[in-house]
């Protein structure tokens, strides 16, 4: 039997405008899928909000480097969102609903929460000054 299997990688800059860019690049990879509009609406919200978080919480210099990757396997998919800016230093308080550490940039405190809601699995790995790995899965129709 052969395995639906497909990668793609992309790197962009971290500046807010290439959220966007983030969210279709991911939409359109995952199309062979052919997922509803449901679930193309979860995953693009997901994906908004890690790349967001890289941008905003990672990183005070817009040159620097968000790294997006995505591989199907089957009908599961796995969208990696990275960074190398500060780290998390308190996982487990980053991910309470709320919880932010920009409220003067009237941040909700809700990405990894809408993350959670969306996708079937989130892992965060961080390091203080190295950065962070946003790990999301997903599988597609039943």
């Amino acid at each position: 039997m052969l395995q639906n299997r497909n990668e793609m990688k992309v790197c962009f800059d971290a500046r807010s405008v290439n959220e966007g860019f983030a969210r279709i690049a991911v939409a359109a990879f995952i199309t062979e899928l052919n997922p509803t509009l449901d679930e193309i609406s979860d995953i693009k919200t997901a994906v908004s909000e890690a790349v967001t978080n890289a941008i905003i919480h990672g990183y005070d210099d817009p040159e620097k480097k968000v790294e997006l990757s995505c591989r199907i396997d089957g009908r599961q998919i796995e969208i990696v969102v990275e960074d190398t800016g500060a780290g998390i230093p308190d996982i487990g308080k980053a991910m309470e609903p709320f919880f932010t550490t920009k409220p003067e940039l009237d941040r909700s405190g809700m990405g990894f929460a809408f993350m959670e809601a969306f996708m079937d699995e989130v892992m965060v790995q961080s390091k203080v000054g190295a950065g962070t790995r946003v790990i999301m899965k997903k599988k597609i129709g039943d």
